[in-house]
């Protein structure tokens, strides 16, 4: 290869960057001299420059308002600074189907652009002080940016048919959205960070679709994430902090897709969907926001599936207009207002919830039906349940523990159906029948209440069947004027019931049903062996052998860690080890603070809302960074230390990755001394998660076809299984993609009837191709 040296006074060496490419050919090396050079350059076949002395040594700038770089050709350019004099200026231009690679190179004060189907590369660049657009891809070129840095200016614009890719990617201190997406453009985001945005983090217009991984996106101006027209996105395993507005915003008919997220100190809601949108949150975390949490307007479609919904000035989940809301397995918490409400017409489905420290647990005041299933309120400052609505309203085997004043109120003279609902203690009746209401109620149980167990209010009428009253203040029954109540049972005064006792041998069937885990149910069933001889020595008044019922899990995401933890829990209690043997999930948000002084009492809080239970913390790895030091360290010392305090008051599990929890109970003894024993979780199989899908359509009444259940068991087989695998949660997903897509076929068909609504046929699978999708 020539090399061709720039070195202006020096013998045989080019007098300028011009003269010394016209003499390159291609596949030469332009080698400069260190010093200053005002020119624009046509790089128009293939060559590479490089500095002399080392990155940072040369320094081009432009003459006029041409570019510093046209090119043309493939080429690569490493160590350079170019500098502009006008921000808006655009200094590296890739055009006409060429490609450019910038290696350490740095751009102040103007732009970079790649059009015309030309390719661009950056690797360990920055670019800053721009306007307009510090790096624009338009259609339909592409670009790959591996650890660089944007900033003190303009963001990335992503627009027309253009692919944007980035790793390690850092933007910070736009003036405008840091990164912006037009027309049909695609973006992939893995451990990126956007900070201090002037306006948006990530903007979606158009038709746009972006896929983020292990990203940040902090202290943006307005939203961070808003997904516009019918743009798609999907985040998984993001962290958003402190947006000045809402957290996550998805309005027209864009949709979105959010796992394993977490969306904390939203200005505004952490989640706002509005229009014909969609959005679906798998395993999120929302705290803290100064708005509701969550918002759905219009006619949006939400479905929030093992959320936690954690502190909000407002409401936890607000559907309001059209909007039609489904929940499945959240949690939410510390809520000035309702846990859940439904206003408008919105339609709310509701399933294996818990609302614990809100005004009103679930509000039901919307013209459309809804349906609240096994879900519990703990503590609301009012009531823990009330329907006001003109819509039809369904709960069934729900449960309101010590509410502020009434556990169960209707007002509502829409058809009401209550079947199975416990109230026990609380600062008012059981169930209160306002005047012009008529349920129908089957199966209430209450106990301990400060006034009546059924309140029935003048001119209400309410049908009641098997319901059981104990210890309350007042009567048992009150009946207004003009009030009528069908009773089919009498309140029977009798010793307070135990909804929360469970035996031991229906917790070790629970168990025992799980798909899968053969290896952990072997190990639980030791462990209550142990235990049961344990409670017998105590009994006894013999000294208890040493064992720690501390644990370790160990194994990749959906392998139901939290389900056993949640199991183990209730198996201490019925072993009479465990006051309550509830479950408190936290992660290292919800351990580590953001200043000093900040993490212990953090910590603190939440040991003691496990006490008499389970505080079960995921990914506890991350309390131990591999490089540096933070306040995990504070975290886990607080950890051992109340472990210590409450040894036999709260039981701890973590939970994560094999390897990393390894290194996590190495890195401090207290943590070794405590944590012996680990229970490892192995991915499922195909058969197993083949299972998991079959269990989930019996669940919900549909059934697998003989051809399809084989065509499942090929899909699991064709998907690469590495560290991300999702197991039984990709086994869940698979299945709702199931419904979705025979709900679709069967809309199409002409005259569908009863089998159609139920079987599920191989063209109902998804493809392995679109599953990797970043959107569906």
């Amino acid at each position: 290869m020539t090399v061709h040296l720039v070195a202006p006074g020096r013998r045989g060496a080019h007098r300028d960057l011009a003269t010394a490419l016209r003499a390159a050919a291609p596949g030469d090396t332009v080698v400069v001299a260190p010093g200053r050079y005002p020119e624009s350059l046509r790089l128009d076949k293939a060559v590479t420059l490089q500095p002399e002395a080392g990155t940072g040594s040369v320094e081009l700038t432009p003459p006029g308002a041409e570019p510093v770089l046209t090119v043309t050709a493939d080429c690569a350019v490493h160590g350079f600074t170019i500098a502009g004099t006008s921000p808006a200026q655009v200094l590296v231009s890739t055009v006409d189907g060429s490609g450019l690679l910038l290696q350490s190179v740095t751009v102040h004060g103007g732009r970079v652009e790649a059009r015309d189907g030309a390719a661009l590369l950056l690797r360990d660049c920055a670019i800053e002080g721009a306007k307009g657009a510090a790096l624009h891809i338009a259609g339909p070129a592409r670009a790959e940016a591996t650890d660089v840095r944007i900033g003190d200016g303009a963001g990335v614009v992503v627009s027309g048919d253009a692919q944007f890719s980035a790793t390690r990617l850092r933007l910070f201190a736009t003036e405008g959205s840091a990164i912006r997406l037009r027309g049909t453009a695609r973006l992939a985001l893995t451990d990126c960070r956007i900070d201090r945005a002037g306006r948006t983090g990530l903007l979606l217009e158009d038709a746009a679709t972006a896929l983020a991984d292990q990203s940040s996106i902090a202290e943006a101006g307005t939203a961070a994430v808003q997904v516009n027209g019918a743009s798609r996105a999907k985040l998984t395993e993001c962290r958003i902090t402190g947006p000045g507005a809402s957290g996550l915003v998805v309005a027209d008919d864009g949709e979105l897709v959010a796992e394993d997220c977490t969306v904390r100190d939203a200005g505004a809601n952490a989640l706002l969907v509005t229009g014909a949108a969609k959005a679906r949150l798998t395993g999120c975390h929302l705290v803290g926001s100064t708005f509701g949490a969550v918002h759905g307007a219009g006619t949006a479609v939400l479905r929030l599936e093992r959320c936690r919904v954690l502190g909000g000035a407002e409401h936890g989940v607000h559907a309001a207009d059209d909007a039609a809301v489904e929940l499945s397995g959240c949690d939410l918490s510390d809520l000035a207002l309702s846990g859940v409400h439904a206003t408008g017409r919105a339609r709310l489905s509701a399933q294996d919830c818990r609302v614990d420290g809100a005004g009103i647990g679930v509000q039901l005041a919307s013209a459309a039906a809804a349906t609240v299933t096994n879900c519990t309120v703990v503590r609301p400052a009012k009531v823990g349940f009330e329907v006001t609505g003109t819509g039809a309203a369904t709960l069934a085997d729900v449960t309101v523990r010590e509410p502020g004043a009434a556990g169960i109120v209707v007002q509502s003279a829409a058809d009401v159906r209550i079947d199975g609902a416990t109230v026990t203690g609380g600062g008012g009746s059981g169930l209160v029948v306002w005047t012009g209401a008529k349920p129908v109620v089957t199966g209430l149980r209450v106990h301990g209440v400060a006034k009546n167990g059924v309140f029935v209010a003048d001119d209400a009428a309410a049908t009641i069947e098997d319901y059981r009253i104990t210890e309350p203040g007042f009567t048992a029954v009150h009946v207004g004027e003009r009030a009528t109540l069908a009773e089919k049972a009498a309140a029977v005064p009798a010793e307070a019931p135990t909804p929360d006792e469970e035996s031991l041998d229906d917790l070790l069937g629970e168990l025992g049903v799980l798909v899968g885990l053969e290896r952990v149910k072997r190990d639980v069933h030791t462990l209550v062996k142990l235990m049961q001889t344990v409670r017998m020595r105590q009994e006894a008044g013999l000294p208890a052998p040493p064992l720690s019922r501390h644990l370790v899990f160990a194994g990749n995401p959906g392998t139901g860690k939290t389900t056993v933890a949640r199991l183990y829990g209730r198996l201490l209690k019925a072993l009479g080890l465990l006051r309550r043997g509830h479950l408190v999930e936290v992660d290292r948000s919800a351990l580590v603070g953001e200043y000093v002084g900040h993490t212990g009492p953090k910590t603190a809080a939440a040991v003691t809302k496990a006490l008499g239970g389970v505080l079960f913390i995921d990914e506890a790895y991350s309390l131990v960074p591999r490089f540096g030091d933070d306040f995990g360290h504070e975290a886990i010392a607080t950890l051992v230390k109340m472990m210590e305090d409450h040894r036999d008051d709260v039981v701890v599990i973590v939970a994560g990755y094999p390897d990393e929890m390894t290194r996590f109970v190495g890195a401090n003894p207290g943590l070794a001394s405590r944590f012996t024993r680990t229970l490892h979780f192995d991915d499922y199989d195909t058969a197993q998660l083949v299972a998991i899908v079959e269990h989930q359509a019996g669940e919900h009444r549909y059934e697998l076809t003989g051809p399809a259940t084989t065509g499942l068991s090929a899909y699991f087989d064709a998907l690469e299984r590495g560290e991300g695998f999702g197991n039984g949660r990709l086994a869940r997903q698979v299945f709702q993609e199931l419904t979705e897509r025979q709900a679709q076929r069967v809309a199409e068909l002409d005259g569908a009837g009863p089998d159609d609504l139920v079987l599920l046929l191989p063209e109902d699978l998804p493809s392995v191709r679109s599953d990797r999708a970043p959107v569906r």
